[in-house]
């Protein structure tokens, strides 16, 4: 009789959290976020990657993750058993809208383990109104102001 012993060795796993589920921002503005990448394996999470993720949650929104982040992944070598890395995310409003932003996080192995990712956090963006749009209230105010100077100044000549 022949018996065959499986050994399955433990394996290293990732669990990704986040200090936010809720930003609201206004258009331009700049944000800031931590994600935590933590190991609760046994074994060592071996060339562990983090990568930012942002999608838009309504249609007809065209999203540019490059231009929301410039730093959108981050080898953080190994995790050992038991510890975590924090992940500051800086990022920056380029779209109006409500947005999903989560982090993926895989080995760079080569295994073939899918991604864990966090939780999402919701980003609420509201366009930034401004009265002086494209620099266009000097010009609006100052050209129709001067044209009144030069006709009280020419109705003041001619009175004389």
């Amino acid at each position: 009789m022949l018996v065959v012993a499986l050994i399955v060795a433990p394996t290293a796993c990732a669990a990704v959290s986040i200090d936010h589920t809720r930003i609201a921002t206004k258009l331009g503005h700049k944000f800031v976020f931590h994600s935590t990448i933590a190991n609760p394996g046994s074994t060592p999470l071996r060339d562990a990657i983090a990568h930012l993720n942002i999608l838009s949650l309504h249609t007809g929104v065209y999203v540019d993750p490059e231009d929301w982040s410039s730093n959108r992944t981050r080898y953080l070598g190994t995790i050992p058993a038991g510890e975590s890395r924090t992940v500051t995310w800086k990022m920056q409003a380029v779209n109006a809208g409500t947005f999903g932003v989560y982090v993926a996080t895989l080995s760079g192995t080569g295994q073939t383990a899918a991604p864990v990712t966090s939780p999402t956090l919701t980003l609420s963006v509201a366009e930034r109104k401004t009265l002086n749009s494209g620099g266009i209230l000097p010009l609006a105010v100052g050209i129709p102001s001067l044209l009144a100077l030069l006709a009280v100044g020419i109705r003041v000549r001619r009175a004389r």
